[in-house]
């Protein structure tokens, strides 16, 4: 969240798109958070690599050929492939066409681009890597998923890659709502992806203790706020939102899904992977937001938490939580425990599904809560989904390196007038 100078446009969403564990449109997805049941399951590939972790949370199976030509999708790395689709659907949804964007920019985060196919093309190439793939190079660069999107659109401003871990879907998206305000842009396709799941990815996360070791019951095993939580499980996935200036979307008759109302971005300097326990650092970047948007804690719905179910980052999220909204507690869900943690392409996700969610009125629960000390602190929704009237809802990123990212995002039907 930065202060500008001059007129401060306000930043219609007019569309939505995802490949997501549990659900390849938004409304598959959401239908998934309902169930609150989580997508975790057994992958034969890396039990057949002897990984320490041998689930996960995957994307469903789709046909390429509705987005992508053979020859393209082969040069593509798995997040390419995976972006490319969810902005088609993004791009289709806010009633664009899917080329000659000349006008639009670009943003994506990603918090592990390439090392998937690192992982791929090493063991096989080592003692001959002038004999590795030709298109190597460009399925491992970090901003090939930007530049195929770019590509593919005609997209000719601004196309970014933002890495802030765990945040940089959600930065990404806040970094082009400022540029919209600003009036630098005047439409965005902005969100992030991720797709790790390789022997390397997750032997490197389970040696630091990040992810869970439940190999004998993935579907219990991403735990967000429970006592019993033992670390995240790691998923895939892309979510992209289409932004543009409201009176732009207004001029060519979109349909309006919401306003992007408040953004902060802010780091801890506290620790590489840890988080400040005291939630100090997280209740810091959620006013901020709220300021952004001018809204006091009351005005928001409901709080889309970062919740990973690991120990330290859902105990300090939670004291962030308390701090910032004390007494105005809204209720509080937590997607991962139903998809894995998405990385890159989580904080986009849950900001388009907090939306979603905001604008049907229904807040899913946290799947594979039992309770704990940490979750006595919130409102976390438990057994089912809880009616909610339409309002704002905060949604929560925080990566590892201290990186912390919120939004505050308002469906269509919300009326900021008392």
């Amino acid at each position: 969240m930065s202060e500008r100078g001059g007129r401060r446009h306000r930043v219609a969403i007019t569309g939505l798109g995802l490949k997501a564990p549990g659900g390849l449109t938004v409304d598959e997805a959401m239908e998934a958070l309902l169930s609150g049941k989580s997508a975790a399951e057994t992958l034969p590939h890396l039990v057949e690599a002897r990984s320490p972790v041998t689930f996960a949370c995957r994307v469903p199976d789709f046909e390429l050929s509705s987005y992508l030509g053979p020859r393209e999708w082969r040069q593509m790395d798995r997040s390419a492939v995976l972006m490319a689709a969810a902005t088609a659907d993004a791009v289709r949804s806010a009633g664009l066409a899917e080329t000659g964007q000349e006008d639009m920019g670009v943003a994506v985060g990603t918090g592990m681009a390439g090392l998937d196919v690192a992982a791929e093309v090493a063991p096989a190439h080592v003692d001959d890597p002038a004999g590795m793939p030709t298109y190597t190079v460009l399925r491992i660069m970090a901003n090939s998923a930007a530049a195929r999107v770019g590509l593919r659109l005609g997209a000719k401003k601004s196309c970014l890659t933002y890495a802030t871990a765990c945040a940089s879907g959600a930065t990404a998206i806040g970094e082009s709502m400022e540029k919209i305000r600003s009036g630098e842009l005047e439409r965005v396709v902005a969100g992030g992806v991720d797709s790790a799941l390789s022997p390397l990815v997750l032997g490197a996360f389970f040696r630091v203790g990040a992810v869970s070791r439940r190999n004998d019951d993935p579907g219990a095993a991403s735990r967000p706020f429970d006592r019993d939580r033992d670390g995240f499980v790691m998923g895939e996935g892309a979510a992209m939102m289409v932004m543009e200036r409201w009176e732009s979307a207004e001029a060519r008759g979109a349909t309006i899904l919401g306003e992007a109302l408040g953004y902060a971005s802010t780091s801890d300097a506290h620790h590489v992977v840890a988080p400040v326990q005291d939630g100090s650092s997280a209740a810091a970047c959620m006013r901020l937001a709220l300021a952004d948007a001018g809204l006091a804690p009351a005005g928001i719905g409901h709080v889309n938490a970062h919740g990973t179910a690991t120990v330290l980052n859902d105990r300090a999220e939670a004291r962030g939580i308390a701090a910032c909204f004390g007494d105005d507690m809204p209720p509080v869900t937590a997607s991962k425990g139903v998809t894995g943690h998405l990385v890159g392409g989580a904080g986009a996700f849950e900001a388009v599904m907090g939306l979603v969610c905001a604008a049907r009125g229904l807040v899913p629960p946290v799947a594979n809560l039992g309770g704990g000390p940490d979750a006595d602190l919130l409102d976390l929704v438990t057994g089912g989904p809880r009616r909610i009237p339409p309002a704002p809802v905060l949604s929560n990123s925080f990566g590892f390196g201290g990186h912390n990212a919120c939004l505050v995002l308002a469906p269509a039907a919300w009326d900021r007038r008392p």
